[in-house]
C-alpha cells in the first residue's frame, strides 16, 4: 500500500508496507502439544528471557476429557 501526500505543492510518496512494528524475537509464537497422544495443541507466545527452556503447562485436553501436560514443540 502506498500513500501519496501533497503538501505545499510538493508530491511525497510514503510506503506503508513493512514499516509497522515488528514482532519481538524475545516473544516467539510456540505450539504446545498434548502429552496424552491425542494430537491436541494450543498456540501461545512465551518470553524467552524469562523462560529459556521448553515450556510445560497443564491445560485441558478436550479429546482426553481431562487436564494433561502440554509440552512446547519446536
Amino acid at each position: 500500500m502506498t500513500m501519496t501526500i501533497i503538501t505545499f505543492g510538493v508530491l511525497e510518496t510514503t510506503a506503508l508496507e513493512g514499516n509497522s512494528m515488528a514482532r519481538n524475537d524475545a516473544r516467539p509464537v510456540i505450539t504446545l502439544r498434548s502429552t496424552a497422544g491425542t494430537g491436541q495443541s494450543y498456540v501461545t507466545r512465551k518470553n524467552r528471557r524469562n523462560n529459556p527452556d521448553r515450556l510445560v503447562l497443564r491445560k485441558y485436553d478436550p479429546a482426553a476429557g481431562q487436564h494433561v501436560l502440554f509440552r512446547e514443540e519446536r
